[in-house]
């Protein structure tokens, strides 16, 4: 299938959230960041098997900026 990269962020309620850098609208959220992991690779599966996805480019890192 292929190797993605995601952002994985905590909400206020303590969820996890991730967010598949590649796959635009690609997300899931969980309790737990095990249950998150298997949220995700069903969601990329359920997102590649839906269309396919223009990926291109190389994702070069992620930072955090405060202003």
């Amino acid at each position: 299938m292929g190797k993605f990269n995601i952002i994985i962020e905590q909400d206020e309620e303590g969820w996890f959230v991730s967010e598949v850098v590649e796959l635009p609208g690609c997300h899931t959220q969980a309790k737990t960041l095990d249950e998150l992991m298997k949220r995700t690779k069903e969601a990329i599966s359920l997102y590649l098997k839906s269309q396919k996805p223009e990926i291109s480019g190389t994702f070069m890192g992620i930072q955090q900026l405060e202003v």
